[in-house]
């Protein structure tokens, strides 16, 4: 049984698995104990998901849709406990308040909108005018962001190894692109597929960055997460999509283990088939085709990958071959046998994905 009119929506959080696996592992319980609370509630949460999901549940009073082009945007405060939304402190168009937490939600939610709306012409993340709603200052120094199919949740972060979760304006388009993937795709979680649906919400995020800062594919630092990372941490991000692999590498959280190429894909059971691992492949794929074309990345590249994203043509289970031939195909309709599809296909033969 599936929810929201047939997509499923899944917990997807921004850190993966694996970087708070190790957290929880080390001796200093300032740093494993908020990430084994962080990893639990993560499991509760990915539950809650689940059964409501399978079995049904009481479902949220759905909200009416923003008239207009214009977000309807709601900030809840948990007051670090983790009933969920919370307390309700900001609404669409109420002026900034003294908490810096708040407003950076708010303006995110906002940013994204802008981004999918101006350019796309989406509104809002189910294209009809979708409330957007979030919550700060969830639980007790928890180490995660995610959307769970229904709204965004932000962490405090410890302090220690992350900081707040709203900083990072490309963690907030990342989580809210992972509804956009629910109400188009559909992307199962695991293995290729999953990789492609954290993909496309690194670029989506990335992209929402770049148009909030006015930058071109050349003066991207195409870094997920820049910001995030508390300053005692050796690393710039959670993940880079020109250099995958290099983001951090740290005593503590360890080395950045994501790939670059097929050469190196990493076969796991863990992180549903290591979804944040290998989403390096085809997020390079995208750097290489942007910086290619050049100019703003939202402009054309990323306008082929939404083509994709939303063109109903998409599979479920798309493999990274499925999801290269489609941007192929959609580089050619749109742009011809020109600049734009050479990059295109380009880039994905330098990662190793053939197209059929």
């Amino acid at each position: 049984m599936t929810t929201n009119g047939g997509h499923e929506p899944v917990f997807c959080t921004i850190v993966p698995p694996h970087l708070l696996d190790k957290l929880a592992r080390d001796s200093d319980p300032a740093l494993s104990g908020p990430a084994r609370r962080s990893l639990e509630r993560d499991a509760l949460e990915r539950t809650r998901r689940r059964l409501t999901t399978v079995i049904g549940g009481q479902a949220a009073a759905a909200a009416a849709p923003a008239e207009g082009d214009q977000p309807d945007r709601t900030v809840f405060d948990a007051g670090h406990k983790q009933d969920l939304p919370g307390k309700k402190v900001r609404t669409e168009g109420s002026e900034p308040g003294s908490d810096a937490t708040v407003n950076r939600a708010y303006a995110g939610l906002g940013a994204t909108f802008e981004l999918y709306l101006k350019v796309y012409g989406r509104r809002s993340i189910d294209g009809q005018g979708l409330p957007l709603n979030a919550t700060v200052h969830f639980d007790k120094d928890y180490d995660n962001a995610f959307w769970n199919g229904e709204q965004m949740v932000f962490g405090d972060g410890d302090g220690e190894i992350f900081l707040d979760f709203t900083i990072p304006v490309d963690v907030i388009g990342h989580e809210l692109t992972h509804g956009v993937t629910q109400y188009t795709a559909n992307l199962a979680y695991f293995g290729q597929s999953g990789a492609l649906n954290e993909s496309l919400s690194d670029v989506f995020g990335s992209l929402i960055k770049q148009y909030t800062l006015g930058q071109t594919a050349a003066d991207a630092d195409w870094l997920i997460g820049a910001g995030l990372l508390a300053p005692r941490v050796q690393g710039q991000a959670l993940r880079s999509m020109k250099a995958p692999g290099t983001a951090y590498d740290d005593d503590v959280l360890g080395k950045d283990p994501q790939p670059a190429d097929m050469q190196h894909y990493v076969h796991t059971g863990r992180d549903n088939g290591g979804v944040h691992i290998n989403s390096g492949i085809p997020n390079h794929a995208f750097y290489i085709a942007a910086t290619a074309i050049g100019g703003y990345a939202w402009e054309k590249t990323g306008r082929i990958w939404y083509d994709v994203l939303t063109g109903g043509k998409l599979k479920e289970d798309a493999q990274f071959a499925d999801f290269a031939t489609l941007t192929v195909k959609a580089a050619r309709e749109r742009f011809g046998a020109g600049a734009e599809l050479q990059a295109v296909e380009k880039a994905w033969e330098e990662v190793g994905v053939e197209t059929l």
